[in-house]
């Protein structure tokens, strides 16, 4: 049995040039609309179909949240049930956003390592799918409908900005502009400082894990990348930057007041690169910035940030 894609194709807007310092006109493809909150339901949904139709009658995953609440959406559309595994650094309001979404949630584990090792021995003793948040090839495929949607708009761009955490996104991204036949439109891979394993293993030239996560943008507290995305600049032009908790925090701000939409500090980093990198982007004509979203916001984090960072 096939099933209908479980994610939306999601508004791609255009802002004017003076939206940022970087003077260019921005197309941002808002995924925080997803159902889920997150572009994770894309690969998330892509994979658990595929667990689903391959006789998966019950679906086991960690995550710190984005993940998890995609992968909630999908069981709850494909009627099987959901088990996430979520480490102690993932807030109480998540956790029961996840529940309400209709998965049972355990917490285990101080970091994501920790959950993720669980949740697959889980699986394993359960006879169950496991479903990895960023890591599989499934999930890159779903990840790159997002660049499928925006070539089938007619919308021109020459670079995509993107933040990274494990790096399925950035993975997925790559592969859609790779099947569209753009091969040579370069991605800038974006981190905050203190979630950088990606610019740091680039940096030390081999795969690292970081010892702890230190920045707000849980959301991007892979402390190690898949090692997949580690190779891709290798065969794809991709560029790693940083911007601090605060530039993030501030362009989740702004952003909230230009689109009415709120945004984690994990897409915040993205946003914020036609500001902090302005001379970046002054090198192309059409930037593409994916939305990713996110569901650890509300207003009263944003408050929250706001008087701790700016």
């Amino acid at each position: 049995m096939a099933f209908a894609p479980l994610h939306l194709d999601t508004p791609l807007v255009r802002t004017a040039p003076d939206y940022s310092a970087s003077g260019k006109p921005l197309w941002l493809k808002l995924d925080a609309l997803q159902p889920s909150g997150s572009f994770k339901l894309r690969g998330v949904g892509r994979l658990c179909q595929h667990e689903v139709e391959n006789g998966a009658r019950e679906i086991f995953c960690a995550s710190g949240g984005n993940a998890g609440i995609a992968a909630a959406y999908a069981g709850r559309a494909l009627g099987v049930p959901v088990t996430i595994v979520v480490p102690e650094t993932t807030a109480a309001d998540v956790r029961q956003t996840i529940a309400a979404t209709g998965a049972n949630v355990l917490v285990h584990g101080a970091v994501f390592d920790e959950a993720n090792a669980h949740a697959v021995e889980l699986a394993r003793s359960r006879k169950a799918s496991y479903v990895h948040p960023f890591d599989h090839p499934l999930l890159w495929d779903g990840h790159a409908t997002l660049i499928d949607e925006v070539v089938m708009r007619g919308a021109e761009f020459d670079c995509v900005v993107t933040s990274v955490g494990g790096g399925g996104l950035l993975a997925g991204i790559v592969e859609g502009l790779k099947r569209n036949g753009l091969p040579d439109v370069p991605v800038i891979a974006v981190e905050t400082e203190g979630a950088a394993s990606l610019h740091e293993s680039l940096k030390a030239n081999e795969r690292i894990t970081l010892p702890a996560i230190t920045s707000i943008a849980t959301s991007l507290g892979a402390r190690q990348v898949a090692q997949h995305v580690f190779e891709l600049p290798k065969r794809h032009p991709i560029e790693s930057v940083l911007v601090s908790d605060a530039d993030a925090v501030a362009a989740c701000l702004k952003f909230a007041d230009a689109q009415r939409i709120l945004v984690e500090p994990a897409c915040g980093a993205a946003l914020a690169v036609a500001d902090v990198h302005a001379g970046l982007l002054a090198r192309f004509d059409n930037p593409l910035i994916e939305v990713c979203g996110g569901i650890g916001v509300s207003l009263e984090k944003l408050r929250l940030w706001r008087e701790r960072f700016l």
